[in-house]
């Protein structure tokens, strides 16, 4: 495949809303869309444990990169997690995501627990190597059922040039060594929803792939931070802590409440179920009704850091 420009930045992973009848929401996602791409993302991804890839169908699936695209219209670039199980389901899938508008795909090791190491490896190298789009691999020993070692990434993305980008996600200091041997020939990004976004930014990751509800304070904060105001990058990312600490603990907490939180910044209610749905507690939603109140709406057209990010970061 031909040179690639390095990715950077913030590329956040939406969410699927459902419609009443639990059929997928097309204007929620593309709501998501525009707000992201006015808060000045710098691409835009699908698919993702964000947006419970294992729920929809693989139809349903196909919907959403072809949705996603067809909004974002080339202004960014679109990448689309991988679900399915068998090397030819992966690159039908990936076939057929290329056909839908989606520039980049990401694998995630097989979850199939009890395989060796190095079958999961043979498994994405060759997923890799056949691929029509450039790759990324997602490693997450917290929330996924099957990793690899970093030792194994390296010596993957070694093998196999196609792999363009790695989303390691782990504790900032477990990643750093990583980070800093693989970023010299891929782009690294981090995730967990920036809990440790300025540290893995020292650490050698290029960007983050996180939930859309902090879009425009992560956004910020990857401006600042390239702008040598890291300071003030380093105040903002303090003020949203404890939005992204909540939110942070398990998937199931991030699917309920992050979800319900990006809602009401985008002025989406209610939000539906598919069931089962992860639950929710009045006081978990009194706590998303009071961050939403922090944080305000989230602008539909590009602006400079909305007053109440400045006031929460004590900027005002």
């Amino acid at each position: 495949m031909p040179p690639l420009p390095r990715l950077s930045g913030v590329h956040p992973i939406l969410y699927a809303y459902y419609q009443p009848d639990g059929r997928l929401d097309r204007a929620a996602l593309e709501r998501q869309v525009d707000l992201c791409l006015a808060a000045g993302c710098q691409g835009i991804a699908v698919l993702g444990l964000v947006t419970e890839v294992f729920r929809p169908s693989t139809a349903e699936r196909l919907d959403i990169v072809a949705w996603a695209a067809a909004r974002i219209a080339g202004r960014v670039p679109l990448m689309a997690t991988v679900a399915e199980v068998s090397v030819h389901g992966q690159l039908d899938f990936i076939a057929e995501a290329k056909a839908r508008g989606a520039d980049w795909v990401v694998l995630q090791p097989p979850p199939v627990k009890g395989v060796a190491e190095s079958e999961i490896l043979r498994f994405l190298g060759t997923v890799a190597d056949r691929a029509v789009l450039p790759v990324g691999i997602q490693n997450n020993p917290l929330m996924m059922d099957v990793s690899v070692s970093d030792s194994a990434l390296l010596a993957l993305h070694r093998n196999h040039p196609n792999i363009r980008f790695m989303k390691a996600e782990g504790a900032a200091v477990s990643v750093a060594a990583f980070a800093l041997e693989a970023s010299r020939s891929c782009d690294v990004f981090a995730g967990h929803g920036g809990l440790e976004w300025p540290t893995a930014l020292r650490s050698g990751c290029q960007g983050l792939i996180p939930a859309p509800e902090l879009v425009d304070a992560q956004v910020a904060i990857w401006r600042l931070w390239s702008a040598g105001e890291t300071e003030r990058a380093e105040a903002l990312h303090r003020a949203i802590l404890p939005i992204i600490v909540f939110m942070s603990r398990s998937l199931p907490l991030l699917l309920a409440y992050g979800k319900r939180l990006m809602a009401l910044r985008m002025g989406l209610d209610p939000v539906h179920p598919r069931l089962p749905e992860p639950a929710v507690s009045a006081f978990g939603l009194e706590e998303i009704g009071r961050f939403a109140a922090l944080l305000g709406p989230l602008a539909d057209q590009p602006a400079p850091l909305s007053p109440a990010l400045r006031r929460l970061a004590g900027m005002a």
